[in-house]
């Protein structure tokens, strides 16, 4: 039974919600800034690891905490000070909720990956993928027919459907199965050393392929979210002693 609920928990937490934290966060913002909170995901999961799973966690990794909220809040800040007077209100919604669904997106995954080190424990990485796909199915279903009965498919382009196979194959099949036979040879909190290619990878989409910008501002919110990482990611000398 627990095992069934962990199935489940996966699912929502991890595919459903955070699939739509993420892509009405990044609507409401920009791909930078996703990257910059994004980059918290290592700490979170290192948090979620001692609270849920007992791994021991660091003041370093304590430190890493206080770096992300230093690089979300002067993100936010600095979005709402530079903000027009329409830019705020009729032009767009405030890009706080952005940032808000963001972070509500780095919980979700760091969820994400403590369950699933628990799960690994009992199933196997092929098993996990299949049953989170067919929960994810039935909880996105009824909300796809509602949408679909006012949405006309042929305005769709044949790329964009190209791009949504694309996805739905990396998002939800391989990087799920790759993730979770990773996790059955790891530790939770350094499977979460991985996901700084996340915060790296969508700010260099967001530089070079949808032309945005980095400003001063945002420019310091990376280096805090990279520090974090640094700080959560950086090898103990206790452990490399043990292993040596």
């Amino acid at each position: 039974r627990q095992t069934r609920q962990l199935v489940f928990l996966e699912s929502f937490l991890g595919n459903f919600l955070f699939s739509i934290c993420m892509l009405y966060g990044v609507t409401l913002t920009s791909a930078v800034a996703a990257g910059v909170i994004m980059a918290s995901i290592p700490a979170a999961v290192a948090v979620m690891s001692w609270l849920f799973l007992r791994e021991h966690v660091s003041l370093r990794v304590w430190a890493a905490v206080a770096c992300a909220v230093g690089g979300i809040s002067l993100l936010s800040l600095s979005a709402h000070l530079t903000a027009g007077p329409a830019e705020g209100s009729a032009a767009r919604p405030a890009p706080w909720l952005g940032h808000l669904l963001l972070v509500a997106a780095v919980l979700c995954e760091a969820a994400y990956a403590v369950i699933g080190k628990k799960l690994t424990g009992v199933l196997s990485p092929k098993r996990i993928t299949a049953l989170i796909n067919l929960w994810g199915f039935a909880l996105v279903t009824p909300l796809g027919w509602w949408v679909a009965r006012d949405f006309n498919f042929a305005v769709v382009a044949p790329s964009a459907w190209g791009l949504l196979l694309f996805y739905s194959l990396a998002a939800s099949i391989w990087s799920v199965w790759l993730w979770m036979t990773g996790l059955r040879q790891v530790p939770a909190h350094q499977a979460g050393v991985f996901t700084v290619l996340l915060p790296i990878s969508a700010t260099l989409v967001g530089v070079l392929v949808l032309g945005e910008t980095l400003g001063a501002a945002q420019l310091a919110a990376f280096a805090l979210a990279i520090a974090g990482v640094a700080l959560a990611t950086w090898p103990d000398k206790t452990a490399r002693n043990r292993q040596g």
